[in-house]
């Protein structure tokens, strides 16, 4: 479930209430007991959002070896987050102001379809054939993608520092695309094709709910359209699998995928969303930079992948260019 897979999804969330702490305050020694500690808490959980879900792409990966495939892994991943995401659906639709048109039903179904179904299915497929450390790569370039559907629907001109962290982006996953070419030609295109299909689904959605969120609200849009998800994730593996199926999976599957469905999925969307709440779009996605950086961690222990030199200058490159993405869409905000 993306919009903690990748990048903190600065479109919609930026469009949030953000009414604690200024994200300009530099130094928690600054500023009153009260707005500090709302300072410090918006990091904790913006870091504990990002680490969490870089979870995700590792745990995938050691599922694999148990024979699993992706419908199923997706299934039962969507299966174990529904009922949060139920309970986060009714608890914003309490608080909600408006009650939603035939018209919003529809784009939080198409933005469901895109940003919750699509990119994560693209993303489980695309990790049978690359490391988790290329598959983190790729995802994080959607800021950019978000920039450039902007430029081709909007017509959205780059300023030259977006189109400098660009062309960062892209030179830092080609860096470590390139390695892994060598290593495995073939596996390697096909997965990064497939990843980078799910970060370009993801960026769809991060634009359509930045049209949109202010009408249906952070929370009532993520609900919502996690659900329209799990509707599909679900209805997706029945047409492959017998229901009877669901039992049949090994103990350690259905450990990792409850790991998955929770740590890695409900415990990242709600600490990011808190986390952006305090201390605004901008810095919770410096703050983001965590993510691929305990990625390469996990796998590199848990996974055996190896991280040489050009893995790190490919990680550096785009981590550099989304913040400066990232730190640019905040600033014009």
């Amino acid at each position: 479930m993306r919009p903690a897979d990748a990048a903190v999804p600065v479109a919609p969330v930026g469009a949030a209430s953000v009414d604690a702490v200024p994200p300009q305050a530099d130094t928690a020694s600054r500023l009153p007991t009260r707005s500090r500690r709302l300072l410090l808490g918006g990091l904790l959980l913006a870091a504990v959002g990002a680490i969490a879900a870089s979870g995700k792409a590792v745990i995938v990966k050691l599922a694999y070896r148990h024979g699993v495939d992706a419908t199923a892994l997706l299934a039962l991943r969507m299966l174990i987050a529904f009922p949060f995401f139920v309970v986060m659906g009714l608890w914003a639709a309490r608080r909600a102001r408006t009650a939603l048109s035939a018209g919003d039903w529809g784009k939080v179904a198409a933005l469901g379809f895109s940003g919750y179904y699509l990119s994560s299915y693209l993303d489980f497929l695309g990790l049978n054939y690359i490391t988790a450390t290329l598959e983190r790569l790729i995802l994080y370039l959607s800021p950019t993608l978000v920039m450039l559907i902007a430029l081709v629907l909007l017509k959205q001109r780059p300023s030259r520092r977006q189109l400098f962290a660009l062309g960062l982006s892209y030179l830092g996953v080609l860096l470590a695309f390139g390695h892994d070419l060598q290593v495995d030609g073939r596996r390697t295109v096909i997965g990064s094709a497939l990843v980078f299909g799910g970060a370009l689904s993801y960026a769809l959605y991060l634009f359509g709910s930045g049209q949109v969120v202010g009408r249906i609200g952070a929370v009532r849009l993520t609900a919502y359209a996690s659900g329209v998800a799990s509707v599909l994730c679900v209805g997706q593996y029945l047409l492959f699998h017998p229901l009877a199926a669901l039992g049949t999976y090994t103990p350690p599957v259905y450990g990792l995928s409850l790991l998955n469905g929770t740590v890695c999925t409900v415990l990242p969307v709600l600490a990011i969303m808190l986390g952006v709440k305090r201390i605004g779009s901008a810095l919770a996605a410096q703050v983001s930079m965590l993510g691929p950086v305990s990625t390469i961690v996990l796998s590199v222990w848990l996974l055996d992948e190896p991280m040489g030199p050009w893995q790190t200058a490919g990680t550096l490159l785009v981590l550099a260019g989304v913040l400066l993405v990232s730190s640019g869409v905040a600033k014009r905000r």
